[in-house]
């Protein structure tokens, strides 16, 4: 094992990438210090570390334990961690104790379009203060529409609708108002080189603490943190469903660098509104739900396209009959019913045909790059310029605040 005898505040350091060896971690097993700063970096934040020895505070950077030094193994109990380090000269004892995040009261809005509006409506509707900033010329007084709009329809709202409409507070820079807010949801264009910018900025002059989500609903955000420095531990992506005030779909997507403290702070967060987030366990462009949505899309245009069924049929046969099971068992649980109970039943027996299909949607797979485009948009058109889409929608809207109330009192 590599020694130093380098201290910092009174903590011996070992070298970068050495190992430390603990007196008591499962019989005495080694740790590199990534591994042990990734678990430590789990278990809680802020944190506090306390030298036994002599009683004096040692507060690690960047609220979490620097990963090229200092961690070595760790004992959880409850919200403490006790750690013994064994490096250069000398064994020191530490306890290291989690300092529970302020409770999430504030929430600051970047962007304030169909998702952005909606999420302020959300946060508004559950009694939270929201700094809410858009430099789209007008986008306050369109904002103060659709927060009037979405009103009738957001469930379990806590609060009154004069509450509801005076809780926020709409500025023309946030800057100033980083220092106040518990965390961020950002809802910016999906362009890399802007949340590139944007997220090294919010990065570098937010108290480090707080909790950034983007709501990219493709980006993964290790293609935006390359330019922050201060604590890219806590981004992560929180994609919700349009509309995110009724749809109760989040898709948290964290890096590979996310802390898990954030990821279970984020989880908890989303689950507090009345939301049901998934976790995506590894990044992949376009994540989860709208890879589902993209294959089922594709297939839809190239039916409609080449003439076998019309954009309304086409609907009509996800709205009578897919959809209607997909809302209550997903396409795994679908099919394991499909089997009798059994999924493997399932593949064996329909696999066969399942093939054959795929082979044939291959062939004539929707290319959005051709003529088929052009052919596609004048059959939908034909079908929704004639329907009443501000109808359609408040019914939607309607139907799925009851579909909503009716699963969750069936979850009950």
């Amino acid at each position: 094992m590599q020694r130093s005898s380098s201290s910092v505040k009174g903590l011996n350091q070992p070298e970068p990438g050495s190992t430390i060896e603990s007196s008591f971690f499962r019989d005495g097993f080694d740790l590199e210090i990534a591994e042990a700063s990734r678990h430590f970096r789990g278990a809680s934040f802020p944190i506090e570390c306390v030298d036994l020895g002599t009683s004096e505070l040692v507060s690690p950077p960047r609220y979490s334990v620097p990963i090229d030094y200092l961690l070595a193994s760790l004992h959880t109990q409850s919200n403490r961690i006790e750690s013994q380090f064994e490096a250069g000269i000398g064994i020191h004892a530490y306890q290291v104790k989690s300092m529970a995040l302020p409770p999430i009261k504030t929430v600051g809005v970047i962007g304030t379009g169909v998702i952005g509006a909606s999420w302020t409506a959300l946060f508004l509707a559950k009694g939270l203060k929201v700094i809410v900033t858009d430099p789209a010329p007008g986008a306050e007084a369109r904002l103060r529409d659709q927060l009037l709009k979405h009103w009738p329809s957001i469930p379990n709202a806590k609060v009154t609708q004069d509450e509801y409409l005076n809780n926020f507070k709409f500025v023309e820079e946030i800057d100033a108002y980083l220092g106040d807010v518990d965390l961020i949801q950002e809802n910016g264009p999906e362009r890399l080189d802007f949340k590139r910018s944007l997220f090294a900025h919010l990065d570098a002059n937010t108290p480090e603490h707080v909790l950034i989500a983007s709501s990219s609903s493709g980006l993964p955000s290790s293609e935006f943190i390359t330019e922050c420095n201060k604590n890219p531990a806590r981004i992560l992506i929180g994609h919700p469903f349009n509309p995110p005030h009724l749809v109760p779909l989040v898709e948290v997507v964290p890096h590979q660098g996310t802390g898990d403290a954030y990821v279970t702070a984020a989880l908890q967060f989303y689950r507090s509104l009345g939301k049901d987030p998934v976790l995506v366990k590894k990044e992949t462009p376009g994540f989860i739900a709208n890879r589902l949505q993209a294959a089922v899309c594709a297939e839809a245009y190239s039916l409609v396209s080449r003439g076998i069924v019309s954009a309304e049929d086409l609907d009509k046969t996800m709205t009578s009959g897919l959809g209607l099971r997909w809302a209550l068992t997903g396409p795994i649980m679908t099919n394991t019913l499909g089997g009798g109970g059994n999924f493997n039943h399932f593949m064996d027996h329909l696999g066969p045909a399942l093939k054959t299909w795929l082979d044939d949607m291959h062939r004539h797979e929707f290319d959005l790059n051709s003529q088929d485009v052009d052919i596609l948009k004048e059959r939908v058109n034909e079908w929704t310029s004639q329907a009443n889409l501000e109808e359609i929608e408040q019914s939607r809207n309607k139907r799925l605040v009851d579909l909503i109330k009716s699963k969750s009192e069936d979850s009950v």
